[in-house]
């Protein structure tokens, strides 16, 4: 477990969804082990509980509360948005970081799965800052942070729609951050672009192939030669929902091991 050296988010209370595991879980239990409050939402409705639950346990008191979220549904947000606000009294963070993965060069994909992708991926992080905005803009300092990825600047030609889906989260990012500015209030928006990172995305490659063979096909193009763990996103998303970040805005933090400089 990861203590806290300083309560560097009290007081923060954070919306972070796609929480149920993987990057989610690990964001959540960052921001609450250094002072926020959160409320994690994801598809996965038991598994989202059981986080809540354990970040519970682990402070000793409610800081954390769950609920089932298909980001997809704009009436699913609003209501999730306001039992959030109810629940921590306030919002300061929202974290966007429910998203999917998908195959197939501009050939190969079909339509259907194209417009899945776009909405879990795209549409989702409109509507969490469409909606998330208003009661940001009332618990000024606040950030907004979306997670892409490195996919949105390296590309690959099988991951044609994940390519793009995470290059428009990069410059919807910009767009809202700009915004805000041009409205003088003090809402920052940033996105966070990982390589592999050690989660249940990447397990499958691991049981096919193996610890080895995996880890030199995923980290091939890494200087660092090795996988990002969960918490080297946490620990960024940290930074940037915390007021150490006051002015950075509009903003691209790449973790990708040097993969980006090669």
């Amino acid at each position: 477990m990861t203590e806290p050296s300083a309560h560097r988010v009290a007081g923060k209370r954070a919306f972070v969804t796609g929480a149920a595991g993987g990057l989610g879980a690990a964001i959540a239990r960052m921001l609450a082990r250094h002072g926020a409050n959160v409320f994690l939402t994801d598809i996965d409705e038991a598994g989202v509980r059981a986080v809540a639950d354990e970040i519970n346990r682990e402070r000793g008191r409610q800081v954390a509360w769950s609920a089932a979220q298909d980001v997809r549904d704009e009436e699913r947000w609003h209501a999730l948005l306001a039992e959030a606000n109810e629940a921590m009294g306030g919002l300061s963070v929202l974290v966007n970081n429910a998203g999917i993965g998908s195959l197939g060069t501009v050939e190969q994909i079909e339509l259907k799965e194209w417009r899945r992708v776009m909405s879990v991926n795209v549409e989702s992080i409109m509507l969490g800052c469409k909606h998330a905005l208003p009661l940001l803009r009332a618990h000024q300092p606040a950030s907004i942070v979306n997670i892409s990825s490195l996919a949105a600047f390296k590309v690959g030609p099988d991951y044609t729609a994940y390519n793009t889906s995470k290059a428009a989260v990069a410059m919807l990012t910009k767009s809202v951050a700009i915004d805000c500015t041009r409205q003088k209030i003090d809402v920052r928006c940033n996105s966070i672009h990982p390589a592999f990172i050690r989660t249940g995305i990447v397990a499958p490659f691991f049981d096919a192939l193996g610890e080895e063979e995996a880890t030199r096909k995923l980290t091939h193009g890494i200087p660092m030669h090795r996988l990002g763990e969960p918490d080297d996103v946490a620990y960024a998303v940290l930074y940037l929902a915390s007021d150490e970040s006051r002015y950075v805005t509009a903003a691209e933090m790449v973790i990708d091991g040097g993969a980006c400089a090669v």
